[in-house]
């Protein structure tokens, strides 16, 4: 699936399989001790080909060691079956979310019939190129798709393979999980037309497992928590994110959506995936709200109006109410500005974003007087957000903190918690980062 704005900023596109000492300006403390790691695109043209978008890319890892006042960097290529199948016919043959790989042109009609068949229920990459995931002690790359890798956070090494489909019924998945305070993984992914049925699938990966049983793994104690129906068989809502309070788990359906019969048709159409995702401007926003301890959605309807956002930023409980923050936009046009025929030199200078991204925070009243009339703000802690109460659901109207930023990042001791700050880069009606805002 499409890899987020994340994905442009991953450095280096030359691997440095060994540790090279990088200067450091200023002083570092002393007390800053270990490893960072990163991932983002790194590789798009293999032999005569070339990826078509930005977020297409090759995944590259980057490991950063900070000891004793010094930082050494790395970077070596995931060697995924992605990776290793390119690299091997010196072209691209599996296909990402922007880019189509198609047979051998010197292939006869036969393989070529048979090639398009097989890409009706696609088999998606695992170029993993997006996030790192912690898994207990084990680190993986992740990216949207059904497949994760698991990485050697020293030497960047590539290990085993993991498909989520073998544990939990999802075809894509978030990059962005959240860990609980025992180190547990929570995460979503989508379940497309399942026995006759299109869901989202929030499920749970122990950061351990049971002594007498260490050398499973610890996908194999996968637990399933909850799964919300889609509002739409054929047409599922894509997100990049959720949010999480201390009890409930936020889970926003926008109207930004994948079409699976064009999906399913793609390869012999001549068109990318990413060409079957549409947004309906006209349409609503739907808030979803699961009990973290009794596993069930909350059954009031919650809505706004029709957005495309990315990025959750942070989300906490006050006296019956959830405030979650979110950076959003009023149309879906970001991706398509990354499509590698738009950046060139003028690309800063010409390239202007049509949606400027802004942080909301809804206010939603979970404990509120059920015998409100129609027409009533049943936000009561003071914000200017409302939640309206309508003849079918509470009409959610957000307040803006600010406009600009993306990329959002807190301190995760906070995370679920009430808040105060966040670290994010500024961007304005241009999609480059200029600053980094705190």
């Amino acid at each position: 699936m499409a890899a987020p704005m994340e994905a442009l900023y991953g450095g280096n596109k030359e691997e440095h399989p060994e540790p090279i000492k990088a200067e450091v300006r200023g002083q570092l403390p002393t007390w800053l001790q270990g490893i960072l790691l990163r991932n983002g695109p790194g590789m798009h043209i293999i032999g005569d080909s070339k990826y078509n978008h930005w977020f297409d890319g090759l995944a590259l890892l980057h490991s950063f060691t900070f000891k004793n006042g010094e930082v050494y960097y790395r970077s070596k290529y995931l060697r995924s079956d992605t990776y290793n199948c390119n690299v091997e016919a010196n072209r691209i043959v599996v296909s990402e979310f922007g880019t189509m790989a198609y047979p051998d042109p010197c292939k006869n009609i036969f393989a070529k019939a048979f090639c398009y068949l097989s890409h009706t229920i696609p088999e998606f990459t695992d170029n993993c190129l997006i996030n790192i995931m912690k898994a207990g002690d084990d680190f993986y790359a992740t990216s949207e798709t059904n497949f994760i890798r698991k990485i050697n956070p020293q030497t960047l090494e590539t290990l085993d393979k993991v498909d989520y489909n073998k544990y939990v019924a999802v075809n894509v998945t978030t990059s962005h999980p959240h860990y609980d305070s025992a180190g547990n993984i929570l995460n979503m992914g989508t379940s497309i037309v399942d026995k006759g049925k299109t869901k989202y699938v929030l499920f749970k990966i122990p950061s351990s497992v049971p002594e007498q049983q260490k050398k499973k793994s610890c996908f194999k104690h996968l637990e399933v928590v909850c799964s919300i129906p889609s509002r739409s068989l054929l047409h599922p809502s894509y997100y990049h994110s959720f949010g999480i309070t201390e009890n409930y788990i936020i889970f926003v359906e926008q109207p930004f959506r994948l079409d699976i019969v064009k999906m399913a048709t793609a390869y012999i159409r001549g068109v990318t995936w990413a060409s079957c995702l549409a947004f309906s401007k006209d349409d609503k926003t739907w808030f979803h709200f699961v009990d973290r301890k009794t596993k069930k959605e909350v059954s009031t309807k919650f809505y706004t109006d029709a957005m495309v956002f990315f990025h959750h930023v942070n989300a906490y409980e006050e006296d019956g109410h959830i405030i979650f923050d979110i950076i959003s936009y009023t149309d879906n046009s970001l991706y398509d500005m990354f499509y590698l025929k738009n950046l060139n030199k003028d690309f800063e200078d010409n390239t202007k974003l049509t949606s400027i991204p802004t942080c909301k925070r809804f206010v939603v009243p979970l404990q509120f007087d059920k015998d409100a009339g129609v027409g009533s703000n049943l936000v009561t802690l003071p914000s200017t957000a409302t939640a309206v109460k309508e003849k079918d659901g509470i009409y959610c109207q957000p307040e803006i903190l600010c406009e600009g930023i993306e990329l959002p990042r807190i301190n995760y001791d906070y995370n679920g918690k009430k808040y105060k700050y966040v670290f994010a880069t500024e961007v304005q009606w241009s999609p480059v980062p200029t600053k980094v805002l705190f």
